[in-house]
């Protein structure tokens, strides 16, 4: 549900939403999401000082509750 969540949050910021792609990772510390965004799209996710990826950060680990959830954003040429 979280990267459903993700995916939606980050397609409606994009330039190209076909591009977006959230993938779960179950680690040590807990889940990990990486998304991954056309690059030129990536300077919008992040947003002026990461306000962007902040307010994304803060509503997925809202609605993952108690174990809370990272976010990593990955242009799509990066870590195939």
């Amino acid at each position: 549900m979280v990267a459903e969540v993700i995916e939606h949050l980050v397609g409606g910021i994009v330039d190209h939403p076909e591009d977006v792609d959230v993938n779960a990772k179950q680690l040590r510390r807990g889940l990990l999401f990486e998304v991954r965004v056309h690059p030129d799209d990536l300077g919008k996710v992040i947003g002026r000082q990461g306000r962007t990826a902040s307010a994304i950060r803060t509503v997925a680990g809202a609605i993952a509750g108690k174990g809370g959830a990272r976010i990593d954003f990955v242009d799509v040429d990066r870590r195939r």
